[in-house]
């Protein structure tokens, strides 16, 4: 969702994402977990991407089934990575069903990655893949051909192919993954208005500036003429990064409200929004975590 730099209190709070989860992450796990995905994965969340991940995110003791369904719902992206065995769990096929079903209801932003397939295997359940689906096709013969139109579906969009893309080269492929799906990301969350020249650049370089992750303090000074759109920058990027600290808030006319009332009052403002944990103003505002 995106809003212009005149938008109102109200319009930048309902500016933040209704998706619990940026990324849903399908495998199998014992082809995937512990070397591709888990790379993917850990590459995703150091650029502050939330990704369900069913070893990491599912909780104790829910069922199963519920779980991964609601974790579908409430994500913005599903990123499918098919491997030889992935159509030899039933629960890899009816996380498929249902993220084609979030498609085509919820418009869910799908990207299918052929690991060690081809796309015409998924697409016509054939050889190693094939054998894995036939097998879970003679378990459930009245949810086969549910699977088999999705993985059909699936396979019609423009995935990513591993042995297609950087020679193969894993952690290359990767990046590539993770810049689209930042991409993705920015266009879904982001508060500026893109018909502004060079803010997208500028949002970026600043995300990149504050490295966020590495561990540390940072602090970023945005100098300017007036109206070069300092505020919107800055108040873009806390509206997306906020939501990753457990404590932080954005304060406005930090000089007048200074000199007014002291720094004391400044200090007791900031207590007060972290243990409040979120506080949204209007776009007249600068921004901290």
């Amino acid at each position: 969702m995106a809003c212009s730099s005149s938008s109102s209190h109200s319009a930048l709070a309902s500016s933040s994402r209704s998706c619990k989860y940026d990324v849903f992450l399908s495998f199998r796990g014992e082809d995937t977990r512990k070397t591709f995905v888990d790379h993917l994965y850990s590459a995703l969340t150091q650029h502050l991407i939330r990704v369900y991940k069913d070893d990491e995110t599912l909780p104790r003791g829910e069922s199963i089934n519920q779980s991964l369904f609601e974790a579908i719902e409430e994500s913005g992206i599903a990123v499918i990575v098919f491997s030889k065995n992935y159509a030899d769990s039933s629960w890899c096929l009816e996380e498929l069903a249902h993220i084609m079903k979030c498609k085509d209801e919820r418009e869910l932003f799908v990207i299918p990655i052929f690991y060690d397939v081809e796309p015409t295997d998924v697409r016509n359940q054939k050889r190693k893949f094939g054998e894995a689906f036939s097998k879970q096709e003679t378990k459930n013969v009245t949810k086969a051909e549910i699977w088999r139109k999705a993985l059909v579906d699936v396979s019609s969009i423009s995935g990513w192919e591993l042995k297609n893309i950087a020679n193969g080269h894993e952690s290359q492929f990767i990046k590539k993954v993770v810049d689209t799906i930042l991409d993705r990301l920015f266009a879904l969350n982001s508060c500026v208005d893109e018909s502004l020249v060079g803010m997208r650049t500028r949002f970026q370089d600043l995300k990149s500036l504050l490295d966020i992750g590495s561990g540390g303090v940072r602090m970023v000074g945005i100098w300017g003429v007036g109206g070069g759109g300092k505020t919107t920058l800055a108040t873009s990027v806390y509206m997306k990064m906020s939501q990753h600290f457990q404590g932080h808030c954005i304060l406005e006319n930090v000089r007048e409200d200074t000199s007014k009332h002291g720094l004391k009052k400044l200090q007791e403002n900031i207590l007060s929004s972290l243990f409040k944990k979120k506080v949204y103003v209007d776009s007249k505002s600068v921004g901290s975590s």
